[in-house]
């Protein structure tokens, strides 16, 4: 061997239902001959008579930190995945542990673009999400209608439940296919509406596709900040519908971001920084045990499952969070205490904005704005009502709106 092929010690093989046969030609040697070959037992089943080394599958519970591969480093090893192994597959995991300079891949179609080929859906215009280990709720800020979505499953019982899930909040007559099994010889594909889906004996190895089509009262999550204020459960503690874009605007989202929420009542402003993207991440901080129930419900309702709730007093309930971004005081701010340990937490270039109605806490924000800068701001909305058998403007409360980004 090479000194740059002996540094490749392990080899990552995508395999389809097609088994072997769907196999390149390296990528069959690459199996033979390793010493030791990592699978699912059905991968582990799909080589068998090629696989010459010792096979070993997957412990259960699975070890994401990959200990018995990584032990193995400098001998032949290849572990098999399904598919295109870098997408939502076990490539991703091992490469978290193992260089890329030491392995090689050899990747194989993702059952999602076998879906995409069977259905003749342009794979680019098409919303995509695992929901494999995960909340079928992840799909419903994917619901828009006239949309395609295409979702890779855990089993065979979540098209049904998804099925369940749509009808029940205004999506009954999006059309629904099952393509199982794809590229191998027990492939299936069968549709079904989500208001009458009565499919039965579906395979584990399903991707769900939806032409998504809804009612007028569909629950749809629209794009962009400033959701209706009726969307969330609330008990009158929320931002509302202006403010919070006012608000999520001045906080300045970021892919890959995680806010602080402190005193976050509905939770209305974390929920709209997570369904700003997948990747955003948010810890809402609520003292009140029945708000911070609230939130945990409205987490569902709005598909963000990956929103952490602290219930507890702030600044006492930040210690040992992760470090934010960008912290949001809404709440709870008139302690001195919250506002020194947001300023502490964030990491430089971060993002802070609080929130004012009361004098007490305006007047906090006016002391912070003398001493540290930033941008200072009165919010004033007012909304049309009746006022006897006339209209007239009903203002709500000002808002003093205080944003500062740490040097």
């Amino acid at each position: 061997m090479t000194g740059e092929a002996q540094s490749r010690w392990l080899t990552v093989v995508g395999i389809g239902e097609d088994g072997v046969s769907g196999l390149s030609d390296a990528a069959k040697k690459a199996v033979a001959s390793a010493r030791i070959v990592f699978g699912g037992k059905r991968h582990l089943a799909l080589v068998d008579g090629l696989a010459t080394g010792d096979r070993r599958p997957w412990p259960s519970p699975f070890d994401a930190a990959m200990r018995a591969v990584v032990a193995l480093r400098g001998q032949e090893v290849c572990v098999l995945a399904s598919g295109d192994p870098f997408f939502h597959g076990v490539g991703v995991t091992l490469a978290r542990h193992v260089p890329s300079c030491e392995m090689q891949v050899f990747s194989a179609p993702s059952s999602l673009s076998l879906a995409a080929a069977r259905l003749g859906w342009a794979l680019q215009e098409v919303e995509t999400v695992s929901l494999h280990g995960h909340p079928i709720d992840l799909i419903r800020p994917l619901l828009h209608p006239g949309r395609r979505l295409l979702a890779l499953t855990s089993d065979g019982d979540a098209p049904a439940a998804i099925a369940a899930l749509l009808a029940r909040i205004g999506f009954g007559a999006s059309r629904l296919t099952v393509l199982e099994a794809l590229g191998g010889p027990d492939e299936r594909i069968r549709g079904a509406t989500a208001d009458r889906f009565d499919l039965k004996d579906i395979n584990p190895l399903n991707v769900l596709a939806i032409d998504i089509d809804s009612t007028r009262e569909a629950r749809i999550l629209p794009l962009g900040f400033g959701l209706a204020d009726d969307l969330f459960e609330h008990d009158g503690q929320i931002t509302k519908r202006a403010i919070r874009a006012v608000t999520l605007s001045a906080l300045s989202p970021r892919r890959g971001e995680l806010l602080w929420d402190i005193g976050a009542g509905s939770g209305s402003v974390s929920i709209e920084w997570m369904l700003a993207h997948p990747s955003m991440r948010a810890i809402a901080v609520e003292a009140d045990p029945e708000r911070a129930e609230r939130i945990g419900r409205n987490v569902w309702t709005f598909g963000v499952p990956g929103l952490e709730i602290v219930q507890g007093l702030a600044p006492a309930a930040l210690h040992g969070l992760a470090t934010p971004d960008a912290v949001f005081i809404g709440g709870g701010g008139t302690d001195e205490g919250v506002i020194d340990a947001a300023i502490e937490a964030l990491r430089p270039g971060g993002r802070l904005v609080a929130n004012a109605v009361t004098l007490e806490m305006q007047a906090l924000l006016v002391g912070r704005h003398v001493e540290l800068g930033g941008d200072l701001a009165t919010i004033a909305v007012s909304r049309a009502a009746p006022v006897g058998s006339m209209t007239a403007w009903r203002p709500a409360l000002p808002v003093t709106q205080w944003s500062w980004r740490k040097p």
